[in-house]
């Protein structure tokens, strides 16, 4: 699924807006027919979770069902070419309905989805949108969800969220991506991938492999253009397809110091005539693990950045190009090359501004907090679904470095994960990953409870702990949470010979509170912790990277122990600094 572009062979009209919203808490919708049009006086805007938006009408931590409409004008110059309708994300469940007629579903949080809808409009006339989205989960989705009833059968009263869930960030609800409406030709360019290997400074090879649909003869162009560099080549397409090699000499390679980005174009022909066209920004790059050594391009380097969340104030997980720039400006001041999406995808246009930008991203996949003891085939194929539309998704963004399949599996500690049902699932993960991408690193973050002997190691190209001696464990005692992590650290290194990277770490911290003594919540707490663990971090010659857990403050499901929000950004939430951005800055300088 490509990106929707705009050129002479391609149409966007951007729906985002406002539109109608009705709330479905009986989920009667479908039996009353809403998708044929639904009365309603309020209105949401779009891109954007409901939560925040309408917490006055007791949508704050509302899970279940909502209804969106809009009606919307088919342009004429449509006529002729395949029409589609793209929804950046809605999370987690949704519906489509045009003109009262069902167009499709999907069950994929988080990532786009699409629908050719053709047969659905008519150009030069209006057409009516209806979507039906749900965000409740249960244990077969991606991610599991967990419920009140589930708590008390295991005993876990002082866990319970509200609402219930299984990771500790909010489930909002919504359409929080761009709705577009985009066209192609009838015979069109779907599908492009890229690898590169970096021969030296100056020289690097491509393989490209193009996918067209419904072009059964002709030929495929290739181009890379910059200024006044152009290499091109052109191939006969067999069975939609076509594949090609390029020696690029005198290459510019892509990097954090230097994000420099190719203009790839990809001509579709038919007897010399061009029937679709597709551009792209490229860099040029080559990621490898080697003598337990992250490599960018052959030269070693080393990961400083953030654990972050989409999260934002009024639009929730909804996307806000302004929020991107000031987050990135952030980025930089302080000295950080890199973050992780965690606990899920996040929006395309973060990633092309990461590429633009130099900032390494480690891609994750929303299987937040498996617990193995409930999962089944639908689980594990959802997992797998939702990793191959990850990876198809991000394939040929240069700023992607490594892919996290998972992020702390067993959180609750279940012994059972350690009888073969734990190694067992990330087994089939992991190879069904190794498939679908042979040119990056793979890993699974692993949480406290898992443990030293938590079978994604195994799996993993590279060992990635989250860690919180000195909050959760040995709360107030740095001295001796630093010598905890550092002994856990080498007994990890030790047992499975990987590098190491430290992908959490840190405390909350409320703005404004103080103290002259290592006390909990305060900022000169945060700010000693994260300089004691980065230079521990640092201090290991197998460790590849450090990320700060969180980059800013991000709202939670309620519990006794988030105050609101988890504080542990070295940002508020409306991205003011903390104590521990100086201090961070100083030492990442």
């Amino acid at each position: 699924m490509l990106y929707p572009i705009r050129n002479k062979f391609r149409q966007i009209t951007d729906l985002s807006g406002f539109w109608k919203f009705k709330i479905d808490k009986e989920s009667k919708g479908e039996e009353e027919k809403y998708f044929n049009g639904f009365s309603s006086d309020i209105d949401i805007a779009l891109p954007g979770s409901w939560n925040e938006q309408l917490e006055e009408l007791g949508l704050l931590h509302y899970t279940g069902s909502a209804w969106y409409s809009t009606d919307v004008y088919i342009p004429e110059e449509y006529k002729n070419k395949r029409i589609w309708l793209r929804i950046g994300s809605a999370d987690y469940y949704s519906k489509l309905w045009i003109n009262g007629k069902l167009v499709g579903e999907n069950n994929c949080g988080f990532l786009p989805f699409e629908f050719e809808i053709s047969q659905f409009v008519e150009p030069s006339q209006k057409a009516s949108i209806v979507i039906l989205v749900n965000n409740e989960l249960n244990e077969s989705t991606i991610p599991q969800g967990i419920s009140s009833e589930d708590y008390f059968r295991e005993n876990r009263m002082r866990e319970e969220t509200f609402p219930p869930a299984r990771f500790d960030f909010s489930p909002f609800g919504g359409i929080h991506r761009p709705v577009i409406l985009y066209t192609t030709p009838k015979n069109y360019i779907n599908k492009i991938k890229i690898d590169f290997k970096v021969i030296n400074n100056m020289k690097a090879i491509a393989k490209i492999h193009v996918e067209t649909q419904n072009i059964k003869q002709g030929s495929i162009r290739t181009a890379f253009k910059c200024k006044d560099f152009i290499i091109s080549s052109e191939a006969e397409l067999k069975q939609n397809a076509s594949n090609f090699i390029f020696e690029i000499d005198n290459c510019n390679l892509w990097s954090p110091d230097n994000p420099f980005l190719y203009d790839f174009h990809v001509q579709a022909v038919d007897k010399n005539e061009i029937t679709d066209e597709y551009e792209m920004p490229i860099g040029i790059r080559e990621v490898k693990i080697s003598n337990n050594k992250l490599l960018l391009n052959g030269k070693e380097i080393f990961i400083r950045g953030f654990g972050k969340h989409e999260d934002f104030w009024a639009i929730g997980k909804g996307l806000f190009l302004p929020l991107i720039v000031k987050d990135f400006q952030i980025l930089k001041w302080i000295g950080a090359n890199s973050f992780r999406t965690s606990h899920y995808p996040y929006a395309e246009e973060i990633l092309y501004y990461a590429d633009k930008h130099g900032i390494l991203i480690i891609d994750e996949v929303p299987a937040v907090s498996i617990d193995t003891r409930y999962v089944n085939e639908t689980t594990i194929n959802n997992h797998k679904s939702m990793l191959g539309r990850l990876v198809e998704r991000d394939y040929n963004h240069p700023c992607v470095i490594m892919w996290a399949v998972g992020n702390e599996p067993n959180l609750v500690g279940a012994d059972e994960y350690y009888d073969g049902s734990g190694r067992n699932y990330w087994k089939q993960i992991f190879e069904y990953a190794r498939t679908l991408d042979k040119t990056r690193p793979f890993t699974v973050p692993n949480c406290q409870r898992a443990g030293v002997d938590d079978p994604v190691f195994e799996f993993s190209d590279v060992l990635t702990i989250n860690r919180y001696y000195g909050w959760y464990e040995n709360p107030g005692q740095i001295n001796k949470a630093i010598e905890l992590m550092s002994n856990e650290m080498d007994t990890i290194y030790k047992k499975y010979n990987k590098p190491v990277f430290v992908t959490e770490f840190g405390a909350d911290t409320i703005s404004g509170f103080h103290s002259t003594s290592d006390q909990l919540f305060t900022e000169e707490y945060q700010a000693k912790l994260l300089e004691e663990y980065i230079k521990l971090i640092e201090s290991k010659d197998y460790t590849i990277g450090e990320h700060v857990w969180n980059f800013a403050d991000f709202r939670t499901p309620q519990h006794f122990r988030r105050v609101v929000m988890n504080m542990k950004g070295v940002f508020t939430r409306n991205r003011e600094p903390k104590l521990a951005a100086f201090k961070i800055k100083e030492l990442w300088k």
